[in-house]
């Protein structure tokens, strides 16, 4: 299952896998208009540790996990 969330100009992409009845691990990916140098995990799959989740938690985690990254790359919101 799959669900993209626009964020600052990103783009977080969220993977999700059964891994039993109503249970996942989670994976984000962040796309966006710049690459900052010495920023290396653009694009590139993050698995959310401390899962599985169910599919509510999953989708939640990953997209604070995900905004949160695009904050550090970008700075605080004004």
């Amino acid at each position: 299952m799959q669900r993209t969330v626009n964020y600052r100009g990103f783009e977080i992409h969220v993977d999700l896998l059964p891994t039993s009845a109503d249970m996942f691990d989670v994976w984000f990916r962040i796309e966006g208009p710049i690459k900052p140098p010495g920023v290396v995990a653009l694009g590139e799959r993050i698995k959310i540790r401390g899962g599985p989740f169910s599919r509510r938690w999953a989708y939640l985690v990953s997209e604070i996990a995900g905004q949160a990254a695009v904050d550090v790359i970008l700075g605080p919101a004004e």
